[in-house]
């Protein structure tokens, strides 16, 4: 049986993850945060099955800023691949937390990499999650393995630092040690202070008469935006190749923040109509079709009637730096790995807007 360890399990990616390795046979580690209440529900459903939890699946409390700590879980637990998704990950907030963005998604790489070189496991295999967010004002479209970097964000910054370290320890220390350049993936697991989940869960809570306006910032920023399931499978197959080296991993596809609205007013029965321009520019329910809006939600809702506005923009969620587009070349995945990106758009956006209105109507359900 094969040991994973995994640093951001109770994240999107570390949940889905978790899932995919214990269906593959691992006993799988992860490691949280000490908190005074418990942030694990994303996999409550497997830290609540008493065939799974401390049988097939161990928490330990850690942090990437504590590198003693580190040391001891890896002497302990002995894994056979580590794969490092923990990070502080929101763009935003890292123009914010830039000295703890650093500390975390910069500097707890180098700690890992340093705790496996000095307690001499060799073996392991160690995957760090990059980021799209690397090639920030893209120097070529699409973006590839050799697309040159340009970092747009402390958190980009920060990433490209992890970036070279995989491959300095990589080339110094003889280390397995991969970057999976991952362009943006979604599901109903996603945080809600990212872009694409505030959309679903805002157009859920429209449809449900329990708000009449998104409000967003960036309305013609574009992104390859994939599904969440998939890109972890894509780590998987990383940590298998025959050699250490680092994958893009995308869609292909790219779409605006303008786009992905359109599509998830249309999930529950609303065309969108644009009027105004640049920061005045306000969105307008130009058609509803109610049987779509009532099917979705199987209840009467508060009529959303045409000509009412629902989107409207802010410049509270601007960055000071913006990256315009990202759009991800992964070809090299698909020819060495085998994987390619199922997921269509306007299908992941369906499942997500369905899921949030599922979750609104039945809180109890946690994702």
């Amino acid at each position: 049986m094969k040991k994973a360890l995994i640093t951001g399990i109770t994240g999107q990616d570390g949940s889905y993850l978790t899932e995919l390795l214990l269906e593959k046979g691992y006993e799988v580690h992860g490691i949280i945060r000490r908190s005074s209440s418990f942030n694990t529900g994303r996999i409550n459903h497997l830290y609540d099955d008493p065939e799974v939890f401390n049988t097939k699946l161990f928490l330990h409390h850690g942090d990437l800023i504590d590198a003693s700590n580190l040391n001891r879980l890896l002497e302990r637990i002995e894994p056979d691949e580590i794969y490092n998704l923990a990070a502080q990950s929101h763009v935003k907030v890292s123009f914010e937390l830039p000295d703890y963005t650093a500390q975390v998604d910069a500097l707890g790489t180098l700690r890992f990499l340093d705790a496996i070189r000095e307690t001499g496991l060799r073996k392991v295999r160690f995957y760090q999650a990059s980021t799209s967010e690397l090639f920030g004002k893209v120097q070529e479209v699409p973006q590839t393995e050799t697309t040159p970097f340009y970092p747009r964000s402390p958190y980009g910054v920060a990433k490209l630092y992890a970036y070279w370290m995989i491959v300095n320890y990589r080339e110094a220390y003889d280390i397995f040690a991969s970057n999976g350049i991952l362009f943006n993936h979604e599901s109903p697991r996603r945080g809600k202070t990212f872009v694409t989940k505030k959309v679903t869960r805002e157009v859920a809570r429209i449809a449900l008469g329990r708000s009449e306006t998104l409000v967003v910032g960036n309305l013609d920023a574009r992104r390859d935006w994939g599904y969440a399931p998939e890109f972890c499978e894509g780590m998987w197959r990383i940590v298998q190749h025959d050699r250490p080296d680092d994958f893009v991993l995308a869609t292909g596809e790219m779409h605006s923040v303008r786009e992905l609205i359109e599509a998830a007013f249309r999930c529950i029965g609303v065309n969108l109509h644009w009027r105004g321009c640049e920061r005045d520019e306000i969105g307008i329910a130009s058609s509803i079709d109610e049987e779509i809006l009532y099917d979705k939600i199987q209840m009467n809702a508060t009529h959303i009637l045409e000509g009412d506005t629902v989107v409207t923009l802010s410049d509270n969620y601007l960055r000071p730096t913006e990256v315009d587009l990202l759009i991800g070349d992964s070809s090299k995945a698909e020819r060495e790995l085998g994987w390619k990106a199922q997921t269509k758009f306007p299908d992941l956006i369906s499942l997500m807007v369905a899921a949030d209105i599922e979750q609104l109507l039945h809180p109890e359900l946690d994702y």
